[in-house]
């Protein structure tokens, strides 16, 4: 019965979604007249809405005659990792996209009922477009409601679409993934991810809408922001998240290990970027509206493809999922995509002949042009290593890797360069910059950060890219602090605190931005002392030995066994001491769930204000135990620098929310 009602709803999403597209497609024509499209607009959320609860309730109720359920959950999964199972493979993956979609589709229609027009409806028509494939994948290669009408011991082997057939349901289940069920963070990251990839269908719409519809400027822009800053806020939190999972389950350093579908979540983030502060010239300047369509263009097409390398199977990764038909159909979609945006977008590349261009390089324009030159080289740079393996061995059937060593060369020196390029960019005007301007409000903040890079020299480190990092994120710092305190000395108000107040209030979308900066500052700190400041040893311990290790006396107790509902935990147990007379247990340790055998390692971390001890089993017996001690210095930076860049954009969409609230309230009180 839950796969009936499943598979109704996905064809109700898909019926609505085909509805949108035609209805959205007439009301987008000159004197097309009134065309109501809420009703489809809810259906496709609706539809959306009943399959995602038909999946949850099959979860709830170990409902394992769906075959997804057989071959993915276990009637011993935990809370909430059974909740979390109905986005941990294919199948359900992209169940997740589509109500994620239908919802940003809901939000566009709203959007589009209080002022109806061509361009809204065009954006509907081609919302609908997207959701009809992502829906359309659902009720063929992808159906996450496929009946089991042959099951072995644990699993599925034979399903049928039809929900109505006879259905043979496992004893029981294999579970999720382990790696899927070993942190909480696995519960939050996914939806995160997906939050931020689906949402960046939104200013695709537009831009297509406004290309088919021949208008040029900046209205595209301004009706997209603040869903382009909602995608990008829940982007930034899921690669966060992710990183802290990675960390906490994948051993030492594997918060980032350029892996593709890292790299995948990493490149739309990076095009994103690049567009909200190009948009932001255009909006103000009229400048860089060809380079913007590129953008957001490459922007979803880099989601696409993110997809695309984690369902396809073409990758070998800890995130990817099995072979399966889905990946051929992306690929495909992603090429039509593509050729359709761009030959669209040749074709009215006439109407972006008379924009305005950059004329002066020092200037704010100038400096976001900068920013977004470096930026796109990034995520290319990121693209040729992601994709150049898959390429050669499609084409020649030669295996490479392409590893840390050849992203590292590249993105570390542009990493600093964007470092540079920000620290400039809050402190030029806009059109153009008097003399001595830059001069003057660099020259403190130049001071404070070579004294900031000396010192590190002197008592941290020498190793140069530490300090360069210490010297260019505390120049980016100095110059958001200066700007801020010279704005509010010009102000009259009685305190230093209301100044800044008032300053702050005047332009809260510019200083959320910079809030934003400021994360991005620490993360490259973080990064730079956990990656070059850290010590390692790797060690073999019997029962009753101890080593010294970094400040630390480590002393190996006994092995020990847990035994959970669905998980076996087995681990060395530590006490550990510090040099100021602290002491306490660590157990680092190998989860196994259901009748997995190979384990899953499970650090143990002890954090604290310098740094974290990271310590991790390698191997267990009764006699001994291979360990690695690792330290990972200043490394909450990363995590605390990632939390502020996101919370960032949420108080930059709560500010350009306040803002057309304001203008809305002016237009009322001017009729």
């Amino acid at each position: 019965m839950l796969a009936l009602l499943g598979t109704l709803g996905v064809a109700g999403a898909a019926l609505g979604a085909g509805l949108l597209v035609v209805r959205g497609a007439r009301a987008a024509r000159p004197g097309g007249g009134t065309v109501d499209l809420g009703a489809p607009t809810r259906l496709l959320l609706s539809g959306a809405v009943v399959a995602m609860a038909a999946m949850q309730l099959a979860l709830a109720t170990d409902d394992l005659t769906i075959a997804y359920l057989a071959n993915h959950h276990a009637t011993t999964t935990p809370f909430p990792f059974d909740v979390a199972t109905a986005w941990a493979a294919l199948e359900g993956s992209i169940l997740l996209w589509g109500l994620v979609l239908a919802g940003f589709t809901w939000m566009v229609h709203k959007t589009y009922r209080r002022s109806p027009d061509e361009l809204g409806a065009a954006a509907l028509a081609v919302m609908g477009l997207v959701a009809l494939f992502f829906f359309g994948l659902m009720l063929t290669v992808a159906n996450p409601f496929e009946v089991c009408v042959e099951a072995v011991e644990r699993g599925c082997v034979a399903s049928t679409a039809w929900p109505l057939a006879l259905a043979e349901a496992p004893l029981e289940g294999p579970g999720p993934n382990p790696l899927l069920q070993n942190h909480i963070l696995m519960a939050f990251h996914p939806p995160m991810l997906y939050l931020g990839f689906v949402g960046l269908t939104v200013p695709y719409a537009y831009a297509m809408a406004a290309l088919a519809l021949t208008r040029p400027g900046a209205e595209w822009l301004r009706r997209s922001h603040r869903s382009t800053l909602v995608a990008w806020s829940f982007l930034t939190m899921g690669i966060v998240l992710g990183g802290w999972w990675a960390y906490e389950v994948l051993s030492w350093g594997g918060y980032w290990a350029w892996d593709p579908v890292e790299n995948a979540s990493f490149m739309p983030w990076l095009v994103a970027t690049a567009f909200i502060h190009s948009g932001l010239v255009q909006q103000r300047r009229g400048m860089l509206q060809a380079w913007n369509l590129v953008l957001v263009i490459g922007a979803f097409a880099l989601t696409i493809l993110g997809t695309f390398l984690t369902r396809s199977g073409t990758i070998n990764s800890v995130h990817s999922f099995t072979q399966s038909a889905i990946g051929p159909v992306l690929l495909v979609f992603l090429v039509a995509i593509l050729t359709g945006s761009f030959l669209l977008f040749s074709q009215r590349s006439h109407m972006l002949v008379g924009s305005p261009r950059v004329g002066d390089l020092v200037s704010r324009e100038g400096a976001f042009l900068a920013n977004n030159m470096i930026l796109t080289v990034f995520a290319f740079v990121v693209l040729i290593g992601t994709t150049y393996p898959l390429v050669l061995e499609a084409f020649t059937g030669t295996r490479v890797g392409v590893g840390g060593p050849f992203f590292n060369r590249l993105a570390v020196p542009l990493s600093f360069l964007l470092l540079l390029v920000m620290g400039f960019g809050p402190i030029t005007p806009w059109t153009a910059t008097p003399p001595g301007l830059i001069w003057r409000r660099t020259r403190a903040p130049g001071l404070i950060a070579l004294g900031a890079g000396l010192l590190t020299a002197l008592t941290v480190t020498r190793i140069g890219w530490v300090v360069l990092a210490v010297v260019l994120g505390v120049f980016v710092v100095a110059i958001i602090v200066g700007l801020l305190l010279e704005q509010a000395a010009r102000r009259p108000e009685p305190s230093l605190l209301d100044s800044l107040r008032s300053v702050v209030g005047g332009d809260p979308g510019f200083w959320s931005g910079q809030l934003s900066h400021v994360g991005v500052v620490l993360v490259a700190l973080g990064i730079a002392f956990a990656a070059n400041l850290g010590d390692h040893l790797e060690v073999d311990m019997a029962p009753g030995e101890t080593v010294a290790f970094a400040g630390y006396t480590v002393a190996y107790t006994s092995p020990f066994q847990e035994t959970e509902p669905g998980r076996t935990t087995r681990g060395a147990r530590l006490q550990v001491g510090d040099d100021a007379g602290r002491s306490w247990v660590m157990e680092p340790a190998a989860n196994y769930f259901g009748a997995d055998t190979t384990g899953v390692s499970t650090p143990a971390v002890r954090s604290r204000p310098s740094g974290d001890l990271y310590v991790t089993l390698l191997a267990l017996s009764s006699e001994s135990a291979t360990i690695t001690f690792d330290t990972s210095p200043m490394i909450w930076l990363l995590w605390v620098g990632g939390l502020i860049t996101a919370g960032g954009g949420v108080l930059s969409i709560r500010a350009r929310g306040g803002e057309r609230r304001a203008a809305a309230l002016r237009q009322t009180a001017d009729v």
